[in-house]
């Protein structure tokens, strides 16, 4: 009965893993996949990311970029779940109704809208923000090398954010009332509620979205392709950019196959550090 399910996610996932694999260790063009030729380059083409400063830089950059967008999902979601969780709080019913609408957008989508607010010349953002004072002139928000990256943050964020927040109210919402009128009886205050209750009871929920969230902040791209198209400069490169920019841009398929095999691992190695530092020690 599972044997359609796991022809599928093998035809799905294990070929091209096992494809791309391979071309990491070839030389691989345009004209490979015409004549079939891919000559054996061993480990060359690792050595050649490695030894890559756009790789490093880009590699860097998806590392700052998943330690903020992860904390700020975490934070902003769980922040919501807590909201929505109140009883009898006037705001409660409209942020239920809102909290899907950001998820409910397709990335791409997110990026073209978020790339009209942030436009330096006819953006919202800056019309809004020049007419409150708070800013003296038009920002080029995502020209500007320091900001492009904040820009982009932003955007993933505010698409991304119901995820986290979704999962976290569902946790919540298993916790007893009695719990907390017990722990009120006792004298306890509402961050003692927190700290020996609410945290530990959905600590499990807190730590699969820590590992969801990270990975899925390692691929980001529609957001990049759709604001800044990796700019300005290398600027908002990630991993993600460099892989489909030597693929699909600079037809280096053997070079992109490798830094796609090294993203993976990073990945893995990452959920597995959050599996045996957190994971294994949730009291369930």
């Amino acid at each position: 009965m599972n044997l359609p399910s796991l022809l599928l996610v093998v035809g799905t996932i294990g070929y091209p893993l096992v494809y791309t694999a391979n071309m990491a260790f070839r030389d691989v063009g345009i004209r490979s996949f015409i004549s079939g030729e891919m000559p054996w380059l061993g480990f060359r083409n690792f050595a050649t990311v490695l030894t890559d400063s756009v790789f490093i830089a880009s590699f860097v950059q998806t590392l700052m970029f998943v330690v903020v967008s992860v904390t700020l999902e975490v934070a902003i979601g769980l922040g919501i779940a807590m909201t929505i969780n109140m009883r009898n709080a006037r705001i409660a019913g409209l942020t239920k109704s809102l909290l899907l609408l950001p998820w409910a957008v397709p990335p791409v989508v997110n990026g073209v809208m978020w790339s009209y607010i942030f436009n330096s010349k006819y953006g919202t953002l800056n019309a809004i923000l020049y007419k409150l004072g708070l800013i003296d002139g038009y920002v080029q928000w995502v020209s500007d090398p320091t900001l492009a990256l904040a820009a982009i943050v932003v955007a993933y964020v505010w698409r991304t954010v119901p995820f986290g927040a979704l999962l976290f109210h569902a946790a919540l919402q298993t916790i007893p009332e009695s719990l907390y009128e017990a722990a009120r009886l006792d004298g306890a205050g509402a961050w003692q509620q927190w700290r020996y209750i609410t945290l530990p009871l959905i600590k499990p929920t807190l730590v699969v979205v820590l590992i969801l969230r990270t990975v899925f902040s390692f691929m980001v791209f529609d957001e990049i392709l759709a604001i800044t198209y990796g700019g300005p400069g290398d600027s908002t490169w990630t991993a993600a950019w460099y892989i489909y920019s030597f693929a699909f841009r600079f037809y280096k398929f053997g070079p992109a196959s490798a830094a796609s095999f090294i993203v993976t691992l990073a990945i893995a190695a990452i959920a597995a550090l959050y599996v045996w530092l957190f994971y294994r020690r949730v009291e369930v």
